[in-house]
């Protein structure tokens, strides 16, 4: 399973809010709820994520094994 944990510390870290990607940054708000809800994202999304918030892969996904 897909956990979005890694992008919710992110966040913390680089002092960005999931409000300033919708209305500064212009991404769906929808986006993050399906992510709030553990469900898939395209890749394309998650480039743009990592573009916006300067970071990798693993800091927006992680697959974990045990769920």
């Amino acid at each position: 399973m897909i956990s979005y944990e890694p992008f919710y510390q992110t966040l913390l870290k680089k002092n960005m809010t999931i409000y300033h990607l919708i209305y500064k940054e212009g991404m769906s708000a929808n986006t993050f709820q399906r992510m709030k809800n553990g469900k898939a994202i395209t890749t394309q999304t998650l480039d743009t994520l990592c573009y916006i918030l300067d970071c990798e892969v693993e800091d927006i996904i992680r697959h974990d094994k045990t769920q």
